[in-house]
């Protein structure tokens, strides 16, 4: 496995682990349909919620946040949309959120949550 999806990977555990620890329940994790793929889809207090994770190793480059482009969150936007007609949840609200995971080499994961995003 490439070593950006490793970075990738490590990112979506903190995130669920950040989630979990703040009361959200993982219902789904890399949900994929033909048009493309959710990361975390996570559920509180009646809400559902699609979160888009971005990680980095450090802000180089940028901070995770500034890759979430428009064309992005609209794209979450139309995969939440099939993923609620296939399983029709009963929810209070639904809302996309994105979480941003800083995982430099040797320090512990910085993890920023912006909910709604979208």
């Amino acid at each position: 496995m490439a070593r950006k999806d490793d970075l990738g990977r490590r990112g979506e555990d903190c995130a669920a682990e950040f989630l979990v620890g703040a009361g959200y329940t993982v219902l789904a994790r890399n949900w994929r349909c033909g048009q493309g793929e959710i990361d975390l889809i996570v559920t509180k207090d009646g809400d559902i919620v699609f979160v888009e994770v971005k990680t980095r190793s450090g802000t180089g480059y940028g901070h995770p946040f500034e890759a979430i482009t428009v064309a992005k969150l609209a794209r979450l936007r139309r995969l939440a949309g099939v993923w609620c007609a296939e399983f029709e949840p009963r929810a209070r609200a639904i809302r996309i959120d994105a979480v941003a995971v800083i995982a430099r080499p040797g320090h512990a994961p910085v993890v920023e949550h912006l909910e709604g995003v979208f």
